[in-house]
């Protein structure tokens, strides 16, 4: 199976119909083990495909929609069993215009509860698995649709990124996944900020799968007062700021600074690094990366808009919660206050400060883009890499700065250690995604990827 641009290419050339297309995927998810869809709506995905104009970007291509989003009657859960029986009134901005490019809409994708842990596991929905490896997780929030795509499901679906929701599933299961600039894809209808980190996107198979995403979806919406302006171009320009590229001064760190990594992970992303810079004729630089901590304070402030979606149910609803998110809202009900958002608020102020100071000395970072590979899919959390102890937070500490900071990043495959996927995540200051595809577009063309896992229908 290949992406989905090659996939509208052979509908265009009459070699497959998106009916034939809509078929396999859903013959693949009804025999596939991965519990990467909690819901599919083949009735109406044969209607769309029926219907489909390949003209249009994604015409007649079968896509997930992963279950943190508004589908018009559809399920809207939060992947949470209190809200098993809820149905969206209403599309999202991102769904509507994938409909309107010709998306055939085939399910919903697992997502973790709330989109609140690195592990799709849920009382709802049950484990999601890695295509790599079925005892292995996909990670999470989007862990089904990061799941589906390399599983050979669905060649594309959507996702989100609010602490790494897309660059870590996407790592885990060899993909390609890039974090936006924060407004860059409009949210909404009634839209919730939160700590405004996160931000829409999608997972795929290729660097132009990802840039036509953005043809497709980028632009302001009079629902998100913070969205950004349209920007026209993003396929039509990939491969083409070569001579951008040179020069740009590049600082390599695979820990970020701090972070807990395995050192065959550090091996493998500094050995990507070094051909990414000789190929692209970036300029390597050294430079000292010290970011602030973040404390507890600001792991609740996440919570604030959970709390507000359980409203009543809770404290009643707990034991149906998954362990992390009815622990974490035992803590903010009793701990959130005004002195813990005020210290949220100047956690933010130093860390914006910190990564303002660090695009002034260099244009670009590599990192890894997780700490290890795929831990067990049952969890727990991983508290160790290796013989080091780090505690939970070191899960993400790769991912977060650029979902406090607002900038894009982007993890690219780069290899597997122990046979499990490795990602190496480049993060350029805001609006520098052109820059990031076509760094990400280098490491394909060199070293390429499987499009799915190696054990996956094709």
């Amino acid at each position: 199976m290949g992406d989905a641009c090659s996939l509208v290419d052979a509908f265009r050339a009459g070699e497959l119909t998106p009916a034939e297309a809509l078929d396999a995927s859903l013959d693949a998810i009804d025999a596939s083990g991965l519990n990467a869809f909690s819901y599919t709506d083949p009735g109406a995905a044969r209607k769309a495909a029926a219907a489909a104009d390949v003209a249009l970007p994604f015409g007649g291509v079968p896509m997930g929609i992963k279950e943190l989003n508004h589908v018009e009657g559809w399920p809207y859960t939060h992947a949470s069993l209190p809200f098993r029986d809820q149905r969206s009134p209403f599309d999202s901005t991102q769904v509507t215009r994938l409909r309107e490019a010709g998306a055939v809409l085939v399910g919903m994708t697992t997502a973790s509860e709330f989109g609140g842990v690195n592990l799709t596991r849920t009382r709802l929905n049950g484990i999601t698995r890695n295509p790599w490896d079925e005892a292995r997780t996909p990670g999470g929030s989007s862990g089904g649709a990061a799941a589906s795509v390399a599983g050979g499901l669905v060649p594309i679906g959507t996702g989100g990124d609010g602490g790494g929701s897309i660059r870590i599933p996407a790592a885990f299961c060899g993909l390609p996944g890039l974090k936006v600039t924060y407004g860059r894809f409009p949210k909404g209808p009634f839209a919730e900020m939160g700590n405004v980190t996160s931000v829409p996107g999608c997972l795929s198979r290729s660097v132009r799968d990802i840039a036509r995403w953005i043809d497709v979806g980028n632009g302001h919406d009079r629902h998100d007062p913070l969205s950004l302006p349209r920007v026209e171009g993003w396929e039509a320009g990939l491969g083409s700021h070569g001579d951008d590229l040179r020069g740009l001064r590049v600082v390599v760190d695979p820990t970020f600074g701090g972070a807990v990594v395995h050192p065959d992970v550090q091996e493998l992303v500094a050995a990507a690094a070094a051909d990414l810079i000789t190929a692209t004729g970036l300029r390597r630089v050294d430079h000292e990366l010290r970011l602030p901590p973040l404390d507890t304070a600001w792991a609740l402030s996440g919570l604030v808009g959970v709390r507000a979606t359980v409203g009543d149910r809770w404290p009643d609803c707990a034991e149906d919660l998954t362990p992390q998110i009815a622990f974490g809202l035992r803590i903010a009900s009793d701990a959130w206050n005004l002195e813990r958002a005020a210290r949220v608020e100047q956690q933010r102020v130093a860390f914006v400060e910190v990564m303002a100071e660090l695009f002034g000395h260099v244009d670009l970072v590599i990192a890894a883009t997780n700490p290890d590979v795929a831990f067990a899919a049952e969890g727990p959390m991983p508290t160790r890499v290796g013989e080091v102890d780090t505690g939970p937070g070191n899960n993400g500490a790769l991912t977060i700065p650029a979902n406090i900071y607002g900038n894009p990043a982007i993890s690219i495959p780069v290899g597997t250690v122990d046979g499990l996927p490795v990602g190496m995540q480049v993060l350029a200051p805001h609006h520098g995604e052109a820059l990031l595809l076509d760094l990400a577009l280098a490491v394909e063309r060199d070293r390429g990827w499987p499009l799915v896992a190696p054990a996956a229908p094709c």
